[in-house]
């Protein structure tokens, strides 16, 4: 299929349009006009790159890609290496950042949920990425961080919490601090993310509010997978995900 036809699709699909984000969502490098091998990944780094382009992709799907709001825009070290890797084989590269973490089937929190047993009862947070709900059974706080070392391949570290079991849940992929004090407002039992800073200790310690941090790369593993399996069966194109382990 032809690479406009594609990223039209995607940005419908996933209504870019609508969210204000820090960086552009769609194709941030152009390569060769057709794609029949879609390569999909979390991060645009040089190893997925590179894996990638030995796999024969045409294109390369993202969460994190490049050109973020705070980076410096000029394009030399790593960027340039990386940018230049991809015009030199023509790959194109497309990047989906909030767009793909909200979306109701193949975002990144709609397939953590399903991987961790969570009913999702409603949205929160910026653009309403964050979900909060339940979980599909009550489990003690050990327990559920056992569930979700199993599930994502990544020991979680938990802050605070109360004895007894859990059931109220909130949750936002990768790094999403910011909306713990929503979280613990709305009377969760646990906030889950990736990442965790020094402050969300005390706060969790203080507050009874258990805090999960399960891996930014490790909670966002999931949608490109789902993202790029859609797209592989409606047109026919060959997929192939390609990870890179991260510790964080």
């Amino acid at each position: 299929m032809q690479l406009k036809e594609l990223a039209d699709y995607i940005g419908s699909e996933l209504a870019i349009s609508r969210f204000r984000d820090y960086c552009p969502n769609g194709v941030q490098v152009e390569g060769r006009s057709q794609v029949r091998r879609i390569a999909t990944g979390v991060t645009a780094s040089q190893a997925v790159l590179d894996a990638a382009a030995a796999w024969g992709a045409d294109a390369i799907l993202v969460h994190h890609g490049y050109f973020w709001r705070s980076e410096d825009a000029v394009i030399t070290g790593v960027k340039k290496r990386r940018i230049a890797s991809l015009l030199a084989q023509d790959i194109s590269l497309l990047a989906y950042h909030l767009p793909l973490d909200a979306h109701p089937q193949w975002g990144n929190n709609v397939q953590l949920a399903a991987r961790l047993g969570l009913v999702e009862s409603g949205r929160f947070g910026e653009q309403d990425v964050a979900c909060h709900g339940v979980l599909a059974q009550p489990l003690g706080l050990a327990e559920f961080a056992k569930v979700v070392a199993e599930a994502l391949r990544f020991e979680p570290l938990v802050a605070g919490g109360k004895s007894g079991k859990i059931s109220r849940i909130a949750w936002c992929s990768g790094a999403a601090q910011g909306y713990y004090e929503q979280a613990i407002a709305m009377g969760v039992d646990v906030f889950l993310t990736g990442e965790i800073s020094e402050s969300n200790v005390h706060m969790a310690r203080e507050s009874g509010v258990a805090y999960m941090a399960a891996g930014h790369h490790a909670t966002e593993r999931y949608g490109v997978q789902a993202l790029g399996a859609h797209l592989a069966e409606r047109f026919g194109l060959e997929h192939r995900f390609f990870d890179e382990e991260v510790p964080v």
